[in-house]
């Protein structure tokens, strides 16, 4: 069986019980600490912790991929083995390890899978286990009322073109033939709309995936529809994680911008990058631009977070040569901050705009 663990910061949920057997799906879960979160915070947040827990599940088994920012996913079976315990026991064990040794909240997502994990551990409430049985019948049960748009790697615009023709859940999607799938939606994302949708998944666990991504989120007190507190969470983001790359001497190809919205919704964009960069301030111009084409004038925002995708070492990175004086002094500049905040704390040197 396959572990989809998604970490959160601080405990576990109070008067929670974990539920025993296999609980039936309810409705959309709860984002974990949607409420009562503080002002917009840095730090990497659960992802500066991935690594010490990813640490604590290889104690258990080595079959560990970390998904930051965040979740990692595991496989048990050897370990349900060794240990002579079921996949929900070995669940129980991780969660009170992460409790004991770094006070790390979890929900767990057992299934035979990793989609189907990972669609578990999205449905589960905080603090509790959800369980797909490895059972054909049980597996269907599972998908048949879940949204189309809830399986992985189903875009916003296939699940639209889905409901013009009525189908809205990944049951009545499976009941419709491959052929139709391709002709609605094409040749490649039918056929794997249709092995999805029929709880087929090709994926496994990679133990020691390399990351290929960095996160960072800002939350706000409230719902927040001034634009230009948006732009300066934005440059607080980008800022982080060009130090975070640069710290590691890695540019990334792309950023997604996700917006989540006081009704928990959320939006996602994502935008490549004209060349791979760690330049802050290419960072925060292209998340300004996906944030503009957003249209979020009268949105009410809870929450923004930026992802830093397919991060290459810099010097297997090309980069095109320029002789504008402005941007070889930035650059400049902005190796001497690093060296400044290096030597005195992240805060030693930060943009004017966030120091007012």
């Amino acid at each position: 069986m396959i572990l989809c663990i998604r970490f959160h910061s601080g405990p576990e949920p109070q008067g929670r019980p974990e539920p025993q057997g296999r609980p039936e799906p309810q409705g959309r879960p709860e984002p974990h600490g949607a409420r009562g979160r503080p002002e917009p915070r840095g730090g990497g947040g659960a992802e500066a912790t991935l690594p010490a827990l990813v640490g604590l599940i290889e104690d258990i088994s080595p079959a560990v991929q970390a998904l930051p920012p965040d979740t990692a996913l595991v496989d048990v079976r050897g370990a349900e083995r060794y240990f002579g315990q079921d996949a929900t026991g070995i669940a129980s064990v991780l969660r009170v390890r992460a409790l004991a040794h770094l006070g790390t909240g979890c929900t767990i997502g057992v299934a035979p899978t990793p989609m189907l994990a990972r669609m578990a551990a999205r449905r589960a409430t905080p603090g509790t286990t959800f369980v797909v049985a490895d059972d054909e019948r049980a597996v269907e049960r599972f998908l048949e009322p879940g949204r189309v748009g809830e399986l992985p790697g189903i875009g916003a615009a296939t699940a639209r073109a889905l409901r013009a023709y009525g189908l809205d859940t990944i049951g009545r999607t499976a009941a419709v033939p491959l052929s139709t799938l391709q002709r609605i939606t094409g040749v490649r994302m039918g056929r794997e709309l249709y092995e999805k949708a029929h709880g087929v998944d090709r994926t496994g666990v990679a133990p020691n995936a390399a990351a290929r991504s960095l996160a960072a989120e800002r939350t706000f007190s409230r719902d927040e529809l001034d634009q230009e507190r948006h732009r300066r969470a934005l440059l607080s983001i980008t800022e982080e994680l060009g130090v975070r790359m640069r710290g590691t001497d890695q540019v990334c190809r792309s950023l997604t911008l996700t917006v989540r919205y006081a009704d928990r919704s959320t939006t996602t964009r994502t935008r490549a990058l004209s060349e791979p960069t760690a330049h802050s301030a290419a960072l925060a111009g292209v998340a300004y631009r996906i944030h503009e084409s957003l249209g979020l004038q009268r949105a009410r925002v809870r929450a923004l977070s930026v992802r830093a995708e397919g991060l290459v070492p810099a010097g297997q990175a090309t980069q095109q040569l320029t002789f504008d004086p402005v941007d070889d002094r930035a650059r400049r500049i902005e190796a001497v901050a690093d060296r400044a905040r290096a030597k005195f704390g992240p805060r030693a040197i930060v943009p004017g705009s966030l120091a007012a």
